[in-house]
């Protein structure tokens, strides 16, 4: 049948034809088209119950469903007119349908709202993007414990900091374990949010549930879910499920956020601690020289983004009373974008990572400075016996001295330690390396070798990596 300007599906009641520009307004589907896959799946599963519960005749769920599975193809090869007249993914694929099929397309929104309709696309995408990103997360942490065991078995110190000044030595190797820990509550974030999102909502129609003898649960069960919605009110009202997944993005932002810092801060002329790969950045188009870290900007200020999706839903949902209202259709765009912001940010920083190089002399050079091992001189005198506040003051008085004439406190003399403590000495301050020092944080999740093993070890395990003997 061919396609015509045809009256609105809900335009019943309705003597004039709506403006133009809150027709334009009150569209959503340039944006919302992306949910047609889930918007077929939750009709076909529909029309099937609708069978099942005899409520449509076989011949008419057959041709509703085949109707459907053709409008899908057509999408699918690229050769369907979204039309900005029919508003939305669903109106453009149920009039789609009636002008293959004629009228018996009307009876697929038997016992169905768009309100449902809408809910449980949306859930679909939802969840399916939690897991997706959670397996991409997984994938990135993957190469930061194998990097991390890379750079163990290269023994590369790295000096650590607090305050963005030099604190004590650690192995790189801990450093990327440090983020691989923060991916793997990433990861377990996305899982949760799936797993309290795994609810369907078709079935709750407009609001109040509906008359017709429908099965909530054989629905939910074709479509994937776990359960159906308990209430409808909430069924269709509530958006909590897309807050928690951008919960879940933006706090994945902040960290990734966190690594392009410190890359960005490491490929510093200044810092030299490492080289970024060329596949990875870019030139000036002025300075010959230049070599800009914009991978890592982008992900560092597409965070930004990522926290304004969260906080406009937020501020979208916090004043709607129940149930349904039209500025939930508010609830796409942010979710979309940041699905897709990070989606492309973890693949880059999964491939970008592998081709990083480390300048192991400098970083073990920049750890040697700034006292970093002041802290273990401290604990060496506490370990004789001296109360460690006491030798706190020891030490402190010590890098005083060393700071003002620019030595290290290895470079300081006999005497001069001794003056400060009888225990001290040249052969004392000489053995404080910062080999020494990692190899001396044996705490559990300290920066030891043999610790940041046993840490690379388990998420190999927790990985299914295989772990050598």
């Amino acid at each position: 049948m061919t396609n015509t300007k045809d009256k609105k599906l809900w335009g019943g009641r309705f003597a004039e034809a709506t403006d133009s520009l809150v027709e334009l307004f009150n569209a959503s589907v340039s944006f919302d088209q992306r949910l047609y896959e889930q918007d077929i799946r939750g009709s076909l599963a529909h029309v099937a119950m609708l069978g099942q519960v005899d409520i449509l005749s076989a011949e008419e769920v057959t041709q509703i469903s085949d109707g459907l599975n053709a409008v899908l193809d057509e999408i699918r090869a690229g050769e369907f007119e979204w039309r900005l007249d029919r508003e939305d993914v669903h109106m453009n694929i149920e009039a789609a349908l009636r002008d293959r099929i004629g009228p018996v397309a009307g009876k697929l929104h038997t016992a169905r709202s768009r309100n449902d309709q809408v809910a449980v696309d949306f859930r679909l995408f939802t969840k399916e993007a939690a897991h997706d990103l959670a397996a991409q997360t997984r994938a990135l942490r993957a190469v930061m414990v194998a990097e991390a065991e890379r750079a163990l078995d290269a023994g590369v110190i790295l000096p650590g900091y607090t305050h963005l000044q030099v604190a004590q030595p650690i192995l790189l190797a801990h450093w990327f374990m440090a983020y691989a820990a923060m991916l793997e509550r990433d990861e377990g974030r996305f899982l949760d949010a799936a797993a309290r999102m795994d609810e369907s909502p078709l079935g709750s129609s407009a609001l109040a549930g509906t008359p017709w003898p429908i099965d909530r649960h054989t629905v939910s069960t074709a479509l994937g879910f776990a359960r159906p919605t308990a209430n409808s009110l909430d069924g269709v009202g509530s958006r909590d499920f897309a807050l928690e997944f951008l919960s879940a993005c933006a706090i994945l932002s902040a960290h990734v956020s966190r690594l392009s810092e410190e890359l960005i801060l490491y490929s510093t002329f200044e810092f030299g601690f490492l080289t970024l790969p060329d596949s990875h950045t870019t030139g000036s188009s002025i300075m010959p020289q230049k070599k800009n870290p914009d991978v890592s900007e982008l992900a560092r200020g597409k965070a930004g983004r990522v926290f304004g999706n969260l906080m406009g839903l937020l501020t979208v949902v916090k004043g709607t009373p129940l149930a349904y209202n039209k500025d939930l259709q508010e609830d796409k765009e942010g979710v979309f974008d940041s699905y897709d912001t990070l989606s492309i940010v973890l693949r880059l920083y999964a491939d970008m990572l592998p081709k990083c190089e480390w300048h192991a002399d400098k970083t073990r050079e920049a750890a040697a400075r700034g006292y970093s091992t002041a802290t273990d001189v401290a604990d060496f005198l506490a370990r004789q016996g001296v109360p460690f506040r006491e030798a706190h003051e020891v030490v402190g008085g010590l890098v005083g001295v060393a700071s003002r004439s620019n030595r290290q406190l290895w470079e300081l003399t006999d005497e001069e330690l001794k003056a400060a403590h009888p225990l001290l000495n040249a052969e004392v301050a000489a053995s404080l390396t910062v080999e020494e020092s990692v190899k001396n944080r044996l705490s559990y999740g300290g920066t030891a070798p043999k610790r940041v093993r046993e840490a690379v070890d388990a998420a190999k395990a927790k990985l299914g990596m295989a772990v050598e003997d």
